[in-house]
């Protein structure tokens, strides 16, 4: 097997392909305009790399992204032979465009919210229909609970009700606009006592402490991340041991829409990966349901405990 990988290696695109890949999941598209080359090369080079198992490849509706194994022979491979490659300039300059494609997908993520902010609740009934999210959140937060945090907070809909049964709450977004919005569900007294703390800032940075939440929620958030998984382990960070995480997305479905209606990076998620991805970060999964909401979409509600 060794053989097949150094061949597959063995061309300068290829290798500046694993280098980005090793970084960061990205389209086809993305990485065509990384490269300068045209569709039909760079996707030459993508089908020798997976094949050979070096790269693998994940369809998401109309979209295909392409990342290194997390792990097995492939990755271990990489793992050894890639610190033997010396980054040139060009491996260097891919690195960069990426990073910047990831901050500007970031930066279009919070005009989005900002522009829409008015009409999210709107929204979100139109995808929930008549099932009571805030009321699944409610149920999860365990009793004496100290601090309850909503990343993902928009207009505040579910940390209002969150609460009562907390000492105090902790509402995170991207969006300040949804910020503004949110702060009007809440009086003076609770604002100014610190029962509620409203805090800008994104999933992949959260402006918390380590270990400060002793609940927290995440609701339709994380398939608007580039990479959930890190995001998931940032949540585990700001976790107090044994503090438990509500989780509701999507599970996998097909409506390419949702990118342009509601700014959605992923069409939902497996449910399998999903539980894979908490565990691998540090969560404990303890009970998981379905639920059936509008435009034919299917809920997962995942309740685990930090590790």
């Amino acid at each position: 097997m060794a053989l097949l990988y150094f061949k597959a290696l063995s061309d300068e695109t290829r290798l500046r392909l694993v280098h980005i890949l090793l970084h960061y999941e990205l389209s086809v598209n993305e990485l065509v305009r990384i490269l300068d080359m045209g569709q039909s090369r760079v996707s030459r080079h993508l089908k020798i790399l997976t094949e050979a198992g070096l790269l693998t490849s994940r369809r998401d509706g109309l979209w295909v992204f392409y990342a290194v194994p997390r792990s097995g022979e492939e990755r271990e491979f990489l793992r050894a032979a890639m610190p033997f490659v010396q980054a040139d300039a060009a491996m260097r300059a891919d690195l960069n465009m990426a990073a910047q494609m990831l901050e500007e997908r970031a930066l279009k993520t919070r005009q989005f919210f900002n522009a829409i902010a008015e009409d999210w609740d709107e929204l979100n009934r139109e995808v929930l229909g008549t099932f009571d999210l805030p009321d699944a959140v409610c149920a999860a937060i365990p009793e004496n609970c100290g601090m309850a945090v909503d990343l993902g907070c928009g207009t505040g809909a579910v940390l209002a009700r969150m609460l009562p049964l907390a000492r105090g709450v902790i509402g995170v977004d991207g969006s300040a606009r949804m910020l503004e919005i949110c702060r009007r569900r809440f009086t003076p007294e609770d604002l100014s006592a610190d029962r509620v703390s409203l805090r800008i800032g994104e999933l992949s940075h959260l402006p918390l402490r380590d270990h400060e939440a002793d609940f927290a929620c995440i609701n339709l958030v994380l398939h608007h991340l580039s990479e959930p998984i890190e995001g998931l382990r940032e949540i585990h960070r700001i976790m107090a041991p044994g503090g438990r995480l509500f989780v509701a997305d999507f599970l996998r479905h097909t409506d390419e829409t949702m990118r342009n209606r509601y700014g959605d990076r992923w069409l939902g998620f497996e449910e399998g990966g999903l539980a894979a991805d908490l565990d691998a970060v540090g969560f404990r999964t303890v009970s998981c349901a379905k639920q059936p909401v509008g435009r034919g979409l299917t809920l997962f509600l995942l309740t685990a405990e930090a590790r």
